[in-house]
């Protein structure tokens, strides 16, 4: 019985020593790793930093480079709703034919719009419908467009010019101006620029340079003696 005992217990402690093996050796085998970049990357979606998003790239700075045949293609994501071509009927959007530079929710036809874009006002301009294909529901919340959004300012800026393109034909606005060039290399600093060395260095130039083998010439405070005692009994002694 005792025999059959230590058999058993032996097999139990083999088995759990060949469990813990193997765990061991599977964990060293598939070892998992946190991976570089977290999450998966959704198409159309701008990414946002820490700090906050990026900055965005003026409409108008993309628009000159835009070209409307690639703005047909992507609008095609928008035909399911829209027509562009002149006296098309509207469909489940507005038709767009000409609607650049038009007052916003206003005509096509008596088209329905929402009462949150009637409350923009004004007119879409180039500005006003970017913000319109990057976010309908932002530009005017409540709107009944059910569509999210183009991510890509490049094809933001396709679909605008080919809507340009379809009755409107308004002139591209002005590419935004750049930054102030900074001085060249080698420049000198402009004036408020210039470090506190290069003031003393004018004051040396006027004045002479600050050095220590200048004579002290400054008057002595009230009290003190003109000549030091002990340097004038050494003087005394030297010349018996």
């Amino acid at each position: 019985m005792d025999n059959r005992t230590n058999t058993i217990a032996g097999w139990v402690l083999a088995g759990c020593g060949a469990a813990l093996g193997l765990s061991i050796v599977g964990g060293m085998v598939f070892h998992g790793e946190r991976p570089e970049k977290m999450g998966y990357a959704i198409e159309g979606v701008v990414a946002e930093g820490a700090g906050g998003a990026a900055a965005e790239v003026p409409i108008a700075s993309l628009l000159p480079t835009a070209d409307p045949a690639k703005g047909a293609e992507v609008f095609k994501k928008c035909a399911a709703c829209h027509t562009v071509a002149q006296g098309a009927a509207n469909g489940i959007g507005p038709n767009l034919y000409a609607t650049l530079g038009e007052g916003i929710a206003q005509g096509k036809a008596g088209f329905a719009f929402s009462d949150a874009l009637k409350a923009v006002g004004g007119k879409w301009d180039f500005d006003k419908m970017n913000a319109w294909l990057t976010s309908p529901r932002k530009f005017a919340p409540g709107t009944k467009m059910t569509f999210a959004g183009l991510g890509d300012p490049k094809d933001r800026a396709n679909v605008i010019a080919y809507l340009n393109s379809q009755g409107s034909n308004l002139p591209l606005p002005a590419a935004p101006a750049a930054g102030a060039a900074k001085p060249a290399a080698g420049a000198a600093p402009a004036a408020g620029d210039q470090p506190a060395t290069a003031n003393a260095a004018a004051a040396a130039a006027t004045n002479g340079p600050d050095t220590a083998d200048i004579a002290n010439t400054g008057t002595p405070a009230s009290g003190a003696p003109s000549v030091d005692p002990e340097a004038a009994r050494k003087g005394a002694r030297s010349e018996k």
